[in-house]
């Protein structure tokens, strides 16, 4: 069985500032539509590739153990939404 490479993506920083590029070049209404809409389908790839960062990150936090009086005890990370 032939496994496919994983796409590589870009790290969460990146994907962030790229984003945030994306959206000021549309909020300044100057694009054509047909640019428009390449911006668009490439701000929404990118805003899967982030929050599916910031849920790996937040795996990860769970995850974390501490260990107490000699035992690793797993502490779940709780994040409040505003």
């Amino acid at each position: 069985m032939r496994v496919m490479p994983r796409k590589k993506e870009m790290p969460f920083e990146e994907s962030l500032s790229r984003l945030e590029e994306i959206v000021e070049a549309m909020e300044k209404g100057d694009m054509s539509l047909k640019d428009l809409m390449a911006a668009y389908s490439e701000g929404v790839t990118l805003s899967q590739s982030c929050l599916k960062a910031l849920d790996r990150a937040e795996k990860a936090m769970d995850l974390m153990v501490q260990e107490k009086q000699g035992k690793a005890e797993e502490n779940e990370l709780s994040i409040e939404e505003n």
